[in-house]
């Protein structure tokens, strides 16, 4: 939805092209491929029950509010913040590698195919990080818009705080 709402604001065909392969990489182009997919095997090679997981049943009121407010971002501000917000892609591939590798190390239960999901982002978020970039430096032509950039790229980091600090808190951390 995220993705949907930034690709109906984005100013060209061309930029809409591109963007548009997000939506494929997370939706795939039938319902054995994409992200959704892989984060479904993901639940399954840890044990959990893909129906409930699909059911957002055990996701964290603080989780759902923060995705809610990055949708909502997304779709109301204009479209060089929302699309400087996902600049957060720029971080991610190094982080995934060292996810990867911590999960095959330290957990040798789950069945490394479950990890397709992470594997398959690593490069992913470097091609989307990359374009992302690339139009922000284009576009941002101002010391204003720039700020609103930087505003946008310190929002979406709340969001991913957020989103850690209500998981923490479900699962106990924080006693």
């Amino acid at each position: 939805m995220k993705d949907a709402a930034i690709l109906a604001n984005l100013p060209s065909p061309a930029y809409r092209r591109v963007w548009l392969s997000r939506i494929v990489d997370h939706d795939g182009e039938d319902d054995d491929c994409g992200g959704t997919a892989s984060w479904i095997a993901l639940a399954r090679a840890v044990g959990l029950d893909a129906e409930y997981v699909r059911s957002e049943g055990g996701v964290a009121a603080g989780t759902r509010f923060a995705v809610d407010a990055y949708v909502t971002f997304a779709r109301s501000r204009p479209w060089i913040e929302a699309v400087a917000s996902s600049l957060t892609e720029l971080f991610g591939p190094p982080v995934m590698e060292r996810r990867v590798a911590a999960i095959l190390e330290k957990y040798p239960w789950i069945d490394p195919a479950g990890l397709e999901y992470f594997e398959r982002r690593i490069p992913l978020a470097r091609r989307d990080g990359d374009a992302a970039l690339t139009w922000v430096l284009k576009e941002a032509t101002t010391p204003e818009i720039e700020d609103r950039c930087v505003a946008a790229l310190r929002f979406k980091c709340d969001v991913l705080w957020s989103i850690l600090d209500s998981t923490a808190l479900a699962c106990g951390v924080f006693k």
